[in-house]
């Protein structure tokens, strides 16, 4: 019987190699796993083939107690549905415990987004005419324009933007290259940053990232974070707004004027048309509050007298 380490090796070692991950997302798996580890060495468990469907059941019930987002127990379950599997797939195990458990039982929300309304209220805070308020507004498009993730966004060096052609190379999870394409009012604020504030940030380090720091230097994930928080602020935007909250409006806005998922699938990079699909219940939902407040007819009338 093989243990612990042995196995969690083996399986890390299959998701860089084989899988391509990234090592975010290797250290989170990592961290998922030894979690797991930690809940069945404190029930004298000493290897993975001692857990059966109960055990698994009982640790998310346990996460749950201990005030875990439901997306964080979903995120736990799918770790471990991807370990078992490759456990048995590899002959370690003759069972997987995680079979007929599916993450569709943990609830799961519906991404937050913004309005229309609230994106041009974002995108029109930066101060024009300065260093750094035209390189916010480039970063603010580029985000709302592109749908990138954060490391994304922050991994951009400058050649790859390609504004004459309207697109852009970047590395997504996976260490997968995708093309995306930069609209005209992006490609603006891209054009205005390159011409007036990038030459003056870049003055002295010679780096080679597309966004830079007051210093100089490549942004980090808690500056974008910041950054884009204060430009809510300004634009009387009281609830915290992350750059995933812009990937997210970035797809539900794509939805509603008329893209389809396959499309809006490629842009985000995402490797499972399953993951976009949520994107089309957050637009039945908007439709529904649309209905429920406009049709003369929506709310149930008061009962007869």
């Amino acid at each position: 019987m093989t243990t612990f380490f042995e196995d969690l090796t083996s399986f890390l070692d299959h998701l860089r190699v084989e899988r391509g991950l990234a090592e975010n997302t290797l250290r989170a798996y990592r961290v998922d796993v030894e979690q797991f580890v930690a809940f069945l060495t404190g029930l004298k468990r000493s290897s993975f083939a001692e857990a059966d469907e109960g055990t698994v059941l009982r640790y998310l019930k346990q996460l749950r107690e201990r005030g875990l987002a439901d997306t964080s127990v979903a995120r736990k379950l799918s770790a471990l549905t991807t370990l078992y599997r490759f456990l048995v797939r590899e002959r370690r195990l003759d069972a997987d415990p995680t079979a007929n458990l599916e993450s569709a039982q943990v609830a799961r929300r519906l991404p937050q987004t913004l309005t229309l309304a609230e994106v041009e209220k974002i995108l029109s805070s930066p101060l024009p005419f300065t260093v750094l308020g035209v390189r916010d507004k480039a970063m603010l498009e580029l985000l709302y324009a592109t749908g990138l993730r954060v490391s994304e966004l922050i991994g951009l060096n400058v050649n790859d933007v390609n504004l004459e052609a309207g697109f852009l190379r970047c590395i997504g999870k996976g260490n997968k290259e995708r093309i995306v394409p930069v609209g005209a009012a992006a490609r603006k604020a891209l054009t205005d940053y390159l011409s007036f504030s990038r030459p003056q940030l870049a003055e002295r380090t010679g780096e080679r990232a597309l966004f830079l720091t007051v210093r100089g230097r490549r942004f980090c994930r808690g500056n974008v974070q910041q950054l884009l928080q204060r430009h809510a602020q300004r634009a009387g935007i009281t609830r915290r707004i992350s750059p995933h909250v812009f990937r997210h409006t970035f797809a539900t806005h794509l939805l509603e004027h008329g893209a389809d998922l396959r499309s809006i699938q490629e842009m985000l990079g995402h490797a499972d048309i399953a993951t976009t699909q949520v994107y089309t219940h957050v637009s039945t939902e908007q439709l529904k509050e649309v209905y429920r407040k406009t049709h003369p007819r929506a709310v149930s009338p008061a009962a007869p007298r």
